[in-house]
C-alpha cells in the first residue's frame, strides 16, 4: 500500500522540480546527489520513502551520462529504501535520436537506455515529446509521452492574432507533428526538404508550402547545434516568410548554438525549461522560456491518484 507521494531530482533538474512542487502545493524531497572524488556518483536520501510513491525528476541532458548514471542509482537507491513505486520523470529523454540503425554496425542506443533504466528498478516513466513516439515500445514498462505543442500553442495564437500564420516542419521527419500543431493553432502547413551531408550539418534545399506575406513559425522537437533550424529560416526568408520564429520543445543548444541564433532571421525561439537555460538566455534575447511544470505537475498528481493522464493532451 502507497502511504504518500515524494518527488525528488537530480542536480539536472533542480528548478524544475522545485516549480513542479511549488504547483503541486508539497515540498521537494531531500536528497544529497554529489560525487566521489573519482567521479563516482554518491546518493543518499535524507527522509524516508517506505511504502511511498516517488518521482524522480531528471533530464538526461548535458552532462548526459553523468545525468544517466545519477538517474540509475537514485531509482536504485529507492528500491532498497522500499519505496512501493518509482517513477523516472525524463522531461528530456537522452539518446533518443539513437533509435535505430542508420548504418551497419550501428547501436541502437535509446533502446539500451531503455533498457538499463528498468533494470534500476524504475516502475514506470514520465517524458515530454519523445524525438520519435517508437521509443515508448522500447520499455517493458508504463511510458506516459506528454506534448508541450499546447503550452506553445497558446503563444503562436496570441501573439498571431489576426495575422496569416503557416507551421513548418524543418525536416520531412517532423511533418506529423508539425500538423498536429498547425490544426491546433489554426495554420497551413508547409515543408522544408533538406538533405544532411554528415552528423550535425545540413543543406536546405527548398520550401514546399507558400509561406509568402506569412508568420512562419519553424517547429522541431529540439534545437542542438541550430544549424538546421537557422537554415531553414534563411531559406523561407528567401521563400518570402514575413516573420519567421521558432518553437523547440528541448534547447540543447550545443556548440555555436547561440551565436547561430543571434545572427539568424529567427526572431524568436518558444523553448521550454525540461533543459536549464538560464545561462544561454540571458546572452539569447531570442528564447522565450515556457515552463512545463504545471504539465508535469498535474501528470504526476494523476499518475498518482491513478486517473487519466492522456486527458491532458486529448
Amino acid at each position: 500500500m502507497r502511504v504518500g507521494l515524494k518527488i525528488f531530482s537530480g542536480n539536472s533538474n533542480i528548478p524544475l522540480a522545485e516549480s513542479i512542487t511549488k504547483y503541486m502545493g508539497i515540498p521537494l524531497g531531500m536528497v544529497m546527489v554529489g560525487q566521489f572524488s573519482d567521479g563516482e556518483i554518491q546518493v543518499e536520501f535524507k527522509e524516508n520513502v517506505r511504502g511511498m510513491d516517488v518521482f524522480v525528476v531528471q533530464s538526461t541532458c548535458y552532462p548526459v551520462n553523468d545525468n544517466i548514471m545519477e538517474l540509475l542509482v537514485m531509482i536504485d537507491a529507492l528500491k532498497r529504501a522500499s519505496a512501493s513505486r518509482v517513477t523516472a520523470v525524463m522531461p528530456y529523454y537522452g539518446y533518443a535520436r539513437q533509435d535505430r540503425k542508420v548504418a551497419s554496425r550501428a547501436p541502437i542506443t535509446a533502446k539500451l537506455i531503455a533498457d538499463i533504466i528498468t533494470a534500476a528498478g524504475a516502475d514506470r516513466v514520465l517524458t515530454i515529446d519523445l524525438h520519435a513516439g517508437q521509443i515508448q515500445g522500447f520499455f517493458d514498462i508504463p511510458v506516459d509521452h506528454l506534448y508541450a505543442g499546447p503550452i506553445m500553442a497558446e503563444s503562436i495564437r496570441s501573439e498571431n492574432a489576426g495575422n496569416d500564420c503557416v507551421v513548418v516542419s524543418p525536416d520531412a521527419g517532423g511533418v506529423e507533428r508539425a500538423r498536429a500543431f498547425a490544426k491546433r493553432v489554426g495554420a497551413n502547413l508547409a515543408i522544408i526538404d533538406k538533405r544532411r551531408s554528415k552528423p550535425n550539418e545540413s543543406e536546405v534545399m527548398n520550401v514546399i508550402g507558400d509561406v509568402s506575406g506569412k508568420n512562419a513559425v519553424l517547429l522541431d522537437d529540439m534545437v542542438d547545434t541550430a544549424g538546421t533550424l537557422v537554415k531553414a529560416a534563411i531559406a523561407l526568408e528567401h521563400a518570402g516568410a514575413r516573420e519567421i520564429c521558432a518553437c523547440c520543445t528541448h534547447p540543447v543548444l550545443s556548440g555555436e548554438a547561440v551565436n547561430r541564433i543571434n545572427d539568424s532571421p529567427i526572431q524568436k525561439i518558444y523553448i521550454t525549461d525540461t533543459i536549464p537555460t538560464l545561462e544561454k538566455a540571458a546572452i539569447c534575447p531570442k528564447l522565450q522560456v515556457e515552463s512545463v511544470a504545471p504539465l508535469l505537475g498535474e501528470a504526476i498528481s494523476r499518475i498518482h491518484r491513478e486517473v487519466s493522464v492522456s486527458e491532458l493532451f486529448v
